[in-house]
């Protein structure tokens, strides 16, 4: 039985702003690893460590809590969720070096996965008739998010002048605490909404599907090849995503962070009002138009030369790729429902183990297309050398400069393939969908 309207208005609620603080902790984190270096007298690979368990401790926890959520209940897994948003904030805060450090941010990305893993079937549960749309309007706060905890990360470095550049060694400055703190809000705040409310059993327990089916059916050659392409729609999202603040610097001559912000400010704008366009198009045809505007806006970004030209290619781009993700997990959850909690859990593992994967791949893309195009007349054989020149050299910084422009064109280019793949199979997909009849979407009833 479905919770009275007021109760599911909370449970919402109550999972939008864990997703912030989901995302705040991303964009907090991404903001703050440089003061951390300088803190802790930590090296690049050190930091490299810290950041990465958030990664691989979402994915981990999202695909062990995805399975367990019919046994062991969404509310367990939002306790879970909670304290491990707060130990790991806390623990970050209060750390003495590289162990802290990384225990609380695994602490954090284990709690992330399982927000995840417990409020992606929660919404499908509680909103049977409208899943690819709430989940859109649900993953509004992930890019919304990442917006809130970068502005406000902004703001305060700008408040308090900080600057790692000129912070000296060993000496705390505070800000990076201070930044981490602002977790500590929607923490709370999702914590408080949860206590109290009743939570309903998930849509494949209430239908009376049995756990060997819900096995039986993430082994569909359908929901596989669903797996498979979210690998490539999260690619495609998140991979440039982590790079353009790097390469717009270069390429642009634009302050790539903020063309990230507009990115997921367009993104949570797209997915509020993402009814209309599935009404209108179908998840299929989402998906499709997602997978080819997407890939203009990729290749708009790769020649962008100009402010006005990256933020227009940026615009592009985020149209694209705003509706990836949640309408992926809507489409399994209304095709594919039999899969039940461990068929999202698998989705959305799958997808940030992507990240994993596509970040090491652009970045030698990167290093490999900069130093080819390091002009050899200028007596700097390697881009080592020519990066050991550019701290006492204005010249060769400027050499650096432009071979990072092409080096960062070519790692933005070297992902259009995926998008192109993706615009095929949803392409065939569409088809498939248009010859039987259009999209239809399944409906679990009672008791199976």
């Amino acid at each position: 039985m479905l919770p009275d309207p007021s109760q599911r208005a909370r449970l919402f609620l109550a999972s939008c702003i864990a997703l912030i603080a989901t995302a705040m902790s991303f964009a907090v984190r991404g903001d703050i690893m440089g003061a951390l270096g300088t803190d802790f007298r930590l090296d690049k690979e050190q930091l490299g460590w810290i950041g990465g368990t958030a990664f691989w401790g979402f994915t981990v926890s999202i695909v062990v809590g995805g399975p367990l959520c019919d046994w062991l209940g969404m509310r367990l897994l939002l306790r879970l969720a909670f304290v491990g948003h707060l130990a790991g904030t806390l623990i970050t805060i209060f750390a003495g070096g590289f162990w802290a450090l990384f225990g609380g941010t695994l602490a954090i990305g284990l709690a992330n996965g399982l927000v995840e893993a417990a409020c992606n079937p929660l919404i499908a549960t509680v909103y049977p008739d409208q899943k690819t749309q709430k989940l859109n309007h649900f993953h509004v706060w992930f890019p919304g998010g990442i917006v809130i905890g970068g502005v406000l990360a902004y703001l305060i470095t700008k408040a308090m002048g900080l600057d790692a550049a000129v912070v000296e060694p060993g000496t705390l400055s505070l800000g990076w605490q201070i930044k981490m703190a602002l977790l500590l809000v929607p923490t709370i705040a999702y914590g408080v909404l949860f206590t109290g409310v009743t939570f309903p059993p998930t849509e494949r327990v209430a239908s009376g599907i049995g756990a060997g089916s819900m096995f039986k059916e993430c082994a569909r050659p359908l929901f596989l090849l669903m797996l498979v392409c979210m690998l490539m729609t999260a690619s495609t999202e998140l991979g440039p995503n982590q790079w353009i603040p790097n390469i717009l610097t270069q390429t642009a001559g634009v302050a790539g962070i903020l063309v990230l912000v507009w990115i997921n400010g367009l993104m949570a704008v797209g997915r509020q009002f993402a009814g209309p366009v599935v009404h209108s198009l179908s998840p299929t045809g989402m998906l499709l138009g997602s997978a080819v505007v997407g890939g203009i806006g990729l290749y708009l970004l790769s020649i962008a030369d100009s402010g006005a030209a990256a933020f227009g290619a940026a615009t592009v781009f985020a149209l694209g790729i705003c509706y990836f993700w949640p309408t992926m997990l809507g489409f399994v959850s209304e095709r594919l429902p039999r899969t039940g909690a461990l068929g999202l859990a698998l989705m959305g593992g799958a997808g940030m183990l992507s990240v994993s994967f596509v970040l090491p791949l652009m970045g030698a893309r990167f290093d490999t297309e900069t130093e080819r195009a390091i002009p050899t007349d200028i007596g700097y054989p390697t881009l080592a050398a020519l990066r050991e020149a550019a701290g006492s050299s204005e010249v060769a910084a400027g050499h650096l400069r432009e071979a990072e422009a092409a080096g960062g064109a070519a790692a933005l280019q070297y992902v259009l393939v995926l998008p192109l793949v993706l615009a095929v199979v949803f392409g065939l997909l569409f088809l498939r969908d248009r010859a039987r009849g259009g999209y239809r979407a399944e409906r679990l009833g009672a008791a199976e």
